[in-house]
């Protein structure tokens, strides 16, 4: 068994362990007051105000242990209570998620948490924690709100909100859960195992804005109708073949002049139906094994993920609607909406080396791309030679995910708290990582493609 195994098996039977650190540190302080308040006084009193002192010391302390002990007591009351609700009603720990924005804030994940039934101990608390994927474990969430019934006083059940804060961009498997009994001073902690199934996603966050203009290239079937005209770009590379009937005054000389061919300019069309922005997004990954570890392009995967939709939510607020090309399935519920769908179609996905993005990408369509450091580039070059100037490509520089101040970085890590998170400890590791330069050299010819290129480009 390997040990990080083993080290996950201790921490997570030793949270039913009863007893925490602060029972410790209250059986020491109270011994220690009461050896300090109830020790023979000395006879040469140097106060006449001490015996007084004393007694309302004595009093404070009796009065604290009282409070200390009804809520111990309570807690193990709730806790024994609980227990015969799950065995005799079938009681359990429900839970809801849901993303949510506030006051123009990027969508942000909560868990929505219900225990019926429950008596709640006396200045104490209920809390929870829920296990996902691979035995892992979210923070701890409390449960403080009443839900009473209908013109009535009588609680139903306690509930809580709390924001879930999880490393990955993706979609989870909830594997179940953990209810704890606490006191008010934390001395006993009572856990009761939680059977809960179900998957749910943390939503991408906004970065900061990139905008770019863009039309549509391709009108869609007459259902979609839109008030006014819009212009719809020409062909590719807006130039075509001279055929009977064209207008000679649209003939390219420059064209002509070089290789004596008769090509004429595709004027712009104006359709009532060119309503919508094709959206692509390839998660191509062009890497070998040895360029690093699985560590760097989660973090990439994450970084790659809040720019998509960033860019999208940036040019949905435009008066064209947008149309999310995935470049994999993802099952999507028929009731979301069009911009909850498009994000856990980028929440879900991942890197992937089944479909090349010369295959994915469809210039006559498409008008957004983005591309990330690991796009092939062979690959690239091809998907840009078929585009012309109304198509705009936003490249996202992966090594950016990494930048930090190194000296300082170091400096933290060794005077004062060791990182918290997995991306505060891969940034130390990125400037040594043989992968660092690989991805920086991609990163050059990709720009250098995009220079080459017709097409409008945005770094990010």
């Amino acid at each position: 068994m390997k040990w990080k195994r083993i080290k996950w098996l201790i921490r997570y039977y030793f949270q039913y362990f009863p007893f925490t650190v602060n029972t410790l540190f209250c059986i020491a302080a109270a011994y220690g007051a009461y050896r300090l308040l109830y020790q023979q006084t000395p006879k040469d009193t140097p106060s006449p105000f001490l015996p007084f002192i004393l007694l309302m010391s004595k009093m404070a302390f009796w009065f604290a242990l009282a409070v200390a002990g009804l809520s111990v007591l309570s807690t193990i009351v709730s806790w024994a209570y609980y227990l015969w609700l799950r065995h005799s009603k079938n009681y359990k720990l429900n839970v809801a998620f849901a993303t949510e924005a506030h006051k123009g804030k990027e969508a942000r994940l909560y868990i929505n948490a219900t225990l019926q039934g429950v008596i709640r101990p006396i200045l104490g608390f209920v809390k929870g924690k829920l296990v996902y994927d691979n035995e892992e474990m979210t923070s701890t969430f409390t449960l403080l709100s009443n839900k009473r019934k209908d013109r009535s006083i009588r609680r139903l059940a306690i509930t809580g909100k709390s924001r879930l804060l999880l490393p990955d961009i993706k979609e989870y498997e909830l594997k179940g859960g953990i209810l704890y009994f606490q006191d008010m001073l934390h001395l006993f902690s009572l856990a009761v195992p939680q059977q809960i199934t179900g998957h749910f996603y943390q939503p991408p966050v906004l970065q900061k804005e990139e905008d770019k203009e863009v039309f549509p290239k391709k009108t869609e079937t007459t259902d979609v109708r839109i008030e006014q005209m819009r212009r719809v770009e020409g062909e590719h590379l807006n130039y075509k073949d001279f055929e009977a009937g064209d207008d000679v005054r649209r003939i390219v000389w420059k064209v002509y002049a070089k290789n004596r061919d008769l090509v004429v300019r595709t004027p712009e069309l104006f359709e009532p139906y060119a309503s919508h922005l094709y959206f692509y997004a390839s998660f191509q990954a062009d890497i070998k094994a040895k360029w690093g570890n699985d560590d760097y392009l989660k973090e990439m995967l994450n970084y790659y993920k809040n720019n998509i939709w960033t860019v999208y939510n940036t040019l949905s607020k435009k008066e064209w609607e947008m149309r999310y090309i995935p470049d994999q399935a993802v099952t999507i519920p028929e009731q979301a909406t069009v911009a909850e769908k498009s994000a856990r179609i980028i929440s879900n996905s991942n890197w992937h080396k089944d479909m090349p993005v010369s295959e994915y990408f469809n210039p006559r369509q498409g008008a957004i791309l983005c591309i990330s450091s690991i796009t092939d580039i062979n690959e690239l070059s091809a998907v840009l030679e078929k585009c012309d100037g109304s198509t705009v490509v936003y490249f996202v520089k992966l090594s950016r995910v990494f930048r930090h101040f190194v000296a300082w970085n170091w400096i933290k890590r060794i005077i004062f708290l060791p990182p918290k998170d997995r991306l505060n400890k891969v940034r130390t590791k990125w400037v040594f990582s043989p992968m660092r330069l690989q991805i920086q050299k991609r990163e050059k010819e990709i720009e250098m493609l995009l220079k080459k290129s017709s097409v409008v480009s945005g770094i990010l």
